[in-house]
C-alpha cells in the first residue's frame, strides 16, 4: 500500500483560491495533455459538471484547466493570465455545462484535438490538490497521476499483461497499480499502469514493440512543467 506524503495532504503549492478547484483542475488539465501526446492542443472542449459547473468562474477553475493544458505547474504565476497564455499558443477553449448526477461534484471532461490526434479524457478533484481520472477515449480506467504512469492502447490477447509486466522487470520498473478495460474479447483494450520511477522513451519504445499494442502514452507530473 502507498502513503501519501503529508505535502499531498494538505495540498500543493499553489496559485489560486482552492486546492480542489484550482490545483486541482491544474492537474487534470496537466494529465489530459500528456494523454494527448502532441504537445499544446490547437482546440480544447471543456466540460464542467457539478460545482465546477456552478462556480468554476468566481474560483478560476477554467484558468487553472486552461493552465494545465499549457503545461503549467500549480505554483504558475501565468495561471490568472492563462486565457491570454492560450490566445498566444494558438489553442481555443470551448466550456460548457453538464450534468450527470454520479460524477463527483468537481469532475471536468476534456476533449482535445491537435492535427489527427484527438482525446477525451475525464477526471475529478478529490480534495487537497489530488485527483482521480476515470475515463481515456471511452475505456473506464482509473488512476490518480500522482506517479509516473503508462497508458497502452492494444488489442485485448491471452499473455498480454504478462507480457507488459515482463519487460518492465526486466527495466527494473516497479508497477504500483494497474488498472485494465476492454471493449469486448479480442477487442480494443487500454492498461493504465502507475510505475514508481519516470519511463524513458527507451522503456516506452520497448513496449510500442509488443505485438498488438498500437500506442503508449506517458504521464509524469512530477516533472517541471512550463518554465
Amino acid at each position: 500500500m502507498r502513503f501519501k506524503d503529508v505535502f499531498s495532504i494538505i495540498g500543493p503549492a499553489m496559485v489560486g483560491p482552492s486546492s480542489s478547484h484550482t490545483a486541482g483542475a491544474v492537474r487534470i488539465g496537466r494529465v489530459a495533455r500528456q494523454l494527448l501526446g502532441a504537445g499544446t492542443p490547437e482546440r480544447a472542449i471543456v466540460t464542467f459538471y457539478g460545482s465546477f459547473a456552478d462556480t468554476y468562474q468566481g474560483h478560476g477553475t477554467d484558468l487553472a484547466v486552461i493552465a494545465g493544458l499549457l503545461d503549467c505547474d500549480t505554483d504558475d504565476s501565468r495561471i490568472p493570465h492563462s486565457r491570454e497564455e492560450a490566445e498566444k499558443a494558438g489553442m481555443a477553449v470551448e466550456f460548457r455545462i453538464g450534468v450527470n448526477p454520479l460524477y463527483h461534484p468537481n469532475t471536468v471532461r476534456l476533449e482535445l484535438f491537435k492535427g489527427e490526434r484527438r482525446l477525451t479524457a475525464a477526471g475529478s478533484s478529490i480534495g487537497g490538490g489530488n485527483v482521480e481520472m476515470f475515463s481515456v477515449d471511452g475505456f473506464d480506467v482509473k488512476f490518480t497521476g500522482m506517479y509516473p504512469t503508462l497508458v497502452l492502447y492494444h488489442r485485448d490477447r491471452p499473455g498480454m499483461i504478462a507480457d507488459v509486466a515482463e519487460l518492465l522487470r526486466r527495466h527494473h520498473l516497479n508497477i504500483g497499480s494497474m488498472d485494465v478495460d476492454r471493449k469486448a474479447r479480442s477487442g480494443d483494450a487500454l492498461t493504465v499502469m502507475e510505475v514508481d520511477s519516470p519511463v524513458s522513451e527507451e522503456i516506452a519504445g520497448d513496449l510500442g514493440r509488443i505485438s498488438e499494442v498500437r500506442d503508449v502514452r506517458t504521464i509524469d507530473l512530477t516533472k517541471r512543467g512550463r518554465p
